[in-house]
């Protein structure tokens, strides 16, 4: 629901009716995690589809194979919970494992909390919570960290985990949705693909761009919780991709370079205007003696966990505390 936030806010401020489809339980989809037959929690809570009344569809749910279904029950009646089928031949179409059935929340977009698009757009932790008489949607409750509780023992537990998951009780759908980090890299080559690999073991949400207007367009918006590494040797796509990222608020920003290289890139920066390169780690990395692609891949990373958190990344065996 992060990636539709803007775009529904924008719908709104133009008074355009926009309606909010998500998932919120699956039965099939190749997911073998649970034994017991019926419909489990969805593990892609994130996703959303935005529709609006002139056929325009922005986001997906179930990677775009439940999109067609949602816009149709969406001209018929919204604010409720709807059924939607996926067949094989659908479901292989959408790089989906196999076909199912899952339970959607189909809700305008005027009657969710109107502060939730803004905190989406910051990529806020958050909780929904959408009342239910019958498969009629009655309200939907927006909570956060500070007012999960109100939201009751099984909302405030499913927070707890800090991860995006759904819950259905006999009257109401729970909604967590916790970000996932982003990491741009611009660059191409080994580094790159270690880069991405361990950045996908971590659960991260990986674009690599090669081009500079590529690299500015995936930059922009990202926010705290995300990273931009620049590992090219190409002056217009490493500048520009540092320029972009220090005017975001990407909470990371590592350069790989030697120092000459370095130089380079605080040169054509300097030539457009930009000075303050105190938010760039270049070199990126932990110092860690790494030297292969795969251990440069890890160094940075690290260092990039260390700088969100606030970490001084020092040795566990250093740190005092309980055993």
């Amino acid at each position: 629901m992060y990636d539709i936030a803007a775009s529904v806010a924008a719908c709104l401020r133009a008074g355009t009716r926009v309606d909010v489809a998500w998932a919120v339980q699956t039965d099939g989809f190749g997911d073998r995690r649970e034994p017991s037959p019926g419909p489990s929690p969805t593990r892609v809570a994130n996703e959303a589809l935005a529709i609006t009344p002139g056929g325009g569809r922005i986001g997906g749910v179930l990677r775009g194979s439940a999109n067609p279904q949602l816009a149709e029950l969406a001209r018929d009646r919204s604010n409720r919970l709807v059924r939607v089928s996926v067949s094989e031949f659908e479901a292989q179409l959408a790089g989906l494992p196999a076909g199912g059935q899952a339970l959607c929340l189909l809700v305008e977009a005027t009657r969710m909390p109107a502060a939730l698009w803004e905190r989406l757009r910051r990529r806020d932790p958050i909780c929904l919570v959408a009342r239910l008489d019958g498969d009629q949607v009655t309200s939907v409750d927006l909570y956060d960290r500070d007012t999960v509780a109100d939201a009751g023992e099984e909302a405030a537990r499913l927070y707890g985990r800090g991860a995006s998951d759904t819950l259905m009780t006999s009257d109401a759908v729970v909604t967590v949705l916790w970000p996932v980090p982003k990491l741009v890299i611009a660059g191409t080559g080994p580094i790159v693909d270690a880069l991405r690999a361990n950045a996908e073991l971590l659960g991260w949400q990986v674009q690599v761009a090669s081009e500079p207007s590529h690299a500015t367009g995936l930059i922009a918006g990202l926010s705290a919780l995300d990273n931009v590494v620049v590992a090219s040797h190409d002056l217009e796509l490493a500048g520009t991709a540092l320029q972009a990222a220090l005017t975001s608020e990407a909470g990371y920003i590592g350069a790989l370079a030697n120092r000459r290289t370095q130089q380079a890139r605080a040169d054509w920066l300097a030539y457009r205007g930009v000075t303050d390169l105190s938010r760039v780690h270049s070199p990126a990395g932990l110092d860690i003696g790494s030297r292969t692609p795969p251990e440069i891949a890890v160094a940075v990373l690290a260092e990039a966990l260390a700088v969100r958190s606030g970490s001084p990344a020092a040795h566990l065996r250093d740190r005092s505390g309980p055993g």
